[in-house]
């Protein structure tokens, strides 16, 4: 296995472990996101991905909830990409939330 794939496994773990939040709610919304979506992303979506997934957790709901949306632009974007993601996949437990 050469470096970049290495490199490219280890990113890909930790956006995963990253991802898993704990919460039900918005496990159900990340997790498929990044597992179908996110190396479909250009660059700039995957670093708005990334960075997003730092956020706390109570931003993180109000915003995947559509209670709110942020406020900087590239994050607005990726969350609705996500919260879209969501409702056009057969997410039955998004429906419910």
């Amino acid at each position: 296995m050469n470096d970049d794939s290495s490199a490219g496994a280890a990113l890909r773990k930790r956006l995963y472990w990253h991802s898993r939040r704990g919460m039900w709610e918005l496990d159900l919304l990340l997790i498929p996101f990044l597992e179908q979506r996110y190396d479909d992303l250009d660059e700039s979506d995957q670093a708005a991905y990334r960075d997003l997934i730092t956020e706390e957790d109570q931003d993180l709901f109000a915003w995947l909830m559509r209670r709110e949306w942020p406020e900087e632009p590239a994050r607005r974007r990726i969350v609705k990409m996500i919260v879209e993601h969501a409702e056009t996949t057969d997410n039955d437990h998004y429906r419910t939330l």
